[in-house]
């Protein structure tokens, strides 16, 4: 199979070497008793230590394994065959440019909103909260969206309960955000939650973020504590709150095309089994590394403030009318879906 993004990437493709395509023939593959002989592309929005990253190569060292070797899967991450732009990133998985990928829920709803309800704020109190939803419905959802889009669902894995830095003070009331400058990834759930709180978000690019608050031009950010860490944070920031106010996952995902057209039934079994293999392992890695990171935190001097269910409440209660709003937005059915509790 001829793949757009070898022209797209060829610089990058000189140094790895040529990557084959769909090698071997199906009754070549049956004759030697293996899979087919595939190379593929996967992409990834994250730095080579994020969780879309790992999870991709964990995957990678799944498939290769699982296989002798035949299937291959290549990972790119910083979406380096888009240039960088996320955006471009998720037209090239629904094009065919890209065989796999993963990006954030709040990435992939560029293709459709509704692919943000897992993210209305305080609908999860934990992780298993979440993933309860996700696999016992959420996950089939998607699955019926994507499919709009010529994109085939695999599974999902944590990108992180979001949590809350600044520089200025610690965060324990509702007045305590009134007037924080914080950057948000764009988007009406993120804009939304900061403007009920008389903050004022700004919609940034990432890259720009740890020098923004360093020049004091924004005074905090919102974001997993993962990437919080990977992007030293701690550097810029003396106030962290854990108040897990959105929860955010990656979609583990596939173009359509290629899936259904372009590869064999036992590879594509192989590969829907080690993608749900490789996105529990990353749960349980975030899960898992998120406490050893906040104690990071305040090693690094920050002031780390665990809001009670009691401190909760009014926060929750500040943006009970957005959470109607995009409740009525989205659906019932996607509503449903995720088990999105009523205010």
């Amino acid at each position: 199979m001829k793949k757009k993004w070898i022209s797209a990437l060829l610089a990058v493709i000189l140094a790895i070497g040529s990557l084959s395509g769909c090698g071997n023939t199906q009754e070549e593959a049956q004759e030697e008793g293996k899979y087919q002989k595939v190379e593929l592309a996967m992409a990834v929005n994250g730095t080579d230590i994020q969780i879309d990253t790992l999870v991709a190569k964990k995957f990678a060292e799944l498939v290769y394994e699982a296989s002798d070797g035949y299937v291959e899967i290549v990972v790119f991450p910083n979406d380096q065959l888009a240039g960088g732009n996320a955006t471009k990133g998720i037209e090239m998985i629904a094009d065919g440019s890209v065989d796999l990928a993963a990006y954030a829920s709040s990435v992939m709803s560029v293709l459709d909103e509704r692919l943000l309800v897992g993210t209305i704020p305080w609908s999860y109190n934990n992780y298993e909260e979440a993933k309860e939803a996700i696999d016992n419905g959420g996950g089939d959802y998607y699955a019926k969206l994507l499919a709009e889009h010529d994109i085939t669902y695999l599974g999902s894995f944590h990108n992180g309960f979001r949590q809350l830095t600044n520089s200025k003070h610690a965060v324990e009331t509702p007045e305590d955000v009134k007037g924080l400058k914080i950057r948000v990834p764009g988007g009406e759930v993120y804009m939304g939650v900061f403007n009920a709180f008389g903050a004022d978000p700004i919609s940034m690019s990432w890259s720009e973020v740890f020098t923004a608050i360093q020049q004091g031009t924004i005074d905090g950010q919102e974001n997993g504590v993962s990437i919080t860490d990977s992007s030293k944070m701690y550097e810029v920031q003396d106030y962290m709150t854990i108040w897990n106010y959105t929860y955010e996952n990656d979609l583990f995902v596939a173009n359509s095309t290629i899936w259904n057209e372009y590869l064999e039934p036992e590879t594509r079994e192989l590969l829907q089994e080690k993608a749900l293999e490789a996105c529990e392992w990353g749960r349980d890695y975030l899960e898992e590394e998120e406490e050893k990171i906040i104690q990071k935190f305040v090693e690094h001097d920050i002031e780390v403030t665990r809001l009670t269910e009691e401190q909760l409440e009014p926060f929750k209660e500040t943006v009970a009318q957005l959470r109607s709003y995009l409740m009525e937005k989205y659906g019932q059915e996607a509503c449903e879906a995720f088990r999105i509790p009523s205010n």
